[in-house]
């Protein structure tokens, strides 16, 4: 492809988990090069993984500043920078690229606190530059038909989401050892103010109002702490109260012995339900009142067109966690390149934004106010 989108990436270097899965999601469907990086920490660390990825020696920077600064003037320089940082340094390394005009592709959560996301969202409005979220969950073919279901009435009012994620691996104390992925997830100073309900419980919440449609209006939490010593929360409790009537529970552990990424989503409106299971994330529950439950299958008979523009392979070979990043990578192409035509992209093109990344972080912050409050109902 001619035209590949010239990509950059801050942090994801040796060692690193997401950072890996970031750049597979942006080569499934050939639509970027990665041809810059300051990809850890350390100047020297950062050169030798850019080194390791074929990245050119005078592309390999030491540090996201010197590394803004200069693509910004190469005639050749990066269109977009993949952000996957532990959590504190989402906002500053985004500004960097945002004020030069050069497109932002964020992990999530958008920040470690609701002060940064504001200050974010500010930078961003002024940018001249997209910014992409990505919870790669939205991208999942049978999420975004569940979501289709939903805005077309085929559940009627909405009156019921029910959303939990739990995993088992922080059932012990697995940071202060080599665990590089505990030891930032569970550090305030890194992850911000909430440990299980930041990593995963955004997760689970976006994914509820991304398919409901609905707006959270108020919420009462229980964050809990079980394993000794652990500075931030491993389980979480939540009540939410959406805006037009509707009630949801949330529940998301990493206290949950036998659960490894256990996203589960059930929505229940007025003429019918929804379920949907990451760990089968080709299948779609729908069950209309009154009538037997009717699964509907990615790339099979009763497959939407919305979910259609997402599938790769026939139904029957599975498809989901990286094609679900890949999705929002490629649907940040399609954006990109209409942003450099001075167009809009399609109206089917859809991903995360830096507003539902703040509505994540505003999330956490209720979730952490309402706990220390021993659960009141605060607004978010």
């Amino acid at each position: 492809m001619s035209d590949r989108i010239r990509l950059g990436m801050v942090g994801g270097g040796r060692d690193a988990f997401i950072g890996a899965v970031h750049r597979i999601a942006a080569r499934i469907d050939d639509q970027y090069e990665l041809v810059a990086g300051a990809l850890s920490s350390t100047p020297e660390k950062s050169v030798a993984s850019a080194l390791d990825l074929g990245i050119s020696k005078d592309r390999a920077y030491g540090d996201y500043k010197a590394m803004a600064i200069r693509e910004a003037r190469l005639k050749d320089g990066v269109e977009a920078v993949s952000i996957v940082t532990p959590n504190h340094m989402h906002a500053p390394v985004a500004k960097e690229f945002l004020r030069r005009g050069i497109h932002v592709i964020c992990d999530k959560p958008l920040t470690g606190t609701l002060a940064d996301a504001k200050s974010l969202v500010k930078a961003a409005e002024k940018a001249n530059a997209l910014f992409v979220l990505t919870h790669n969950y939205t991208g999942y073919p049978m999420i975004r038909q569940a979501r289709d279901m939903v805005a077309n009435g085929d559940l009627g009012d909405i009156r019921l989401v029910q959303v939990e994620y739990p995993q088992d691996w922080l059932t012990v104390k697995e940071e202060g050892a080599d665990n590089k992925q505990a030891n930032w997830r569970t550090d305030p100073a890194q992850s911000g103010a909430g440990g299980a309900v930041g990593d995963i419980g955004t997760h689970a919440y976006n994914i509820a109002c991304f398919v409901s449609g609905l707006t959270l209006d108020s919420l009462s939490a229980d964050l809990d702490t079980f394993v000794e010593g652990r500075r931030l929360d491993d389980n979480v409790h939540v009540m939410m109260r959406f805006q037009g009537g509707a009630k949801g529970m949330l529940w998301a552990s990493q206290v949950a012995p036998g659960n490894e990424n256990a996203l589960f989503l059930r929505v229940y409106g007025t003429k019918g339900g929804l379920e949907w299971r990451q760990e089968d994330p080709n299948y779609l529950w729908y069950t209309p009142f009154g009538e037997p439950k009717r699964l509907l299958t990615r790339g099979g008979a009763g497959a939407s067109d919305a979910a259609g523009r997402l599938t790769r392979a026939p139904g029957g070979h599975p498809e989901g966690y990286l094609e679900g990043f890949a999705n929002i990578y490629t649907e940040a192409a399609s954006a990109i390149r209409a942003f450099r035509d001075g167009e809009a992209p399609s109206a089917d093109v859809i991903y995360p934004t830096i507003q539902d990344g703040l509505a994540g972080v505003a999330f956490v912050d209720a979730c952490v106010r309402s706990s220390n409050r021993n659960g009141a109902w605060v607004n978010v």
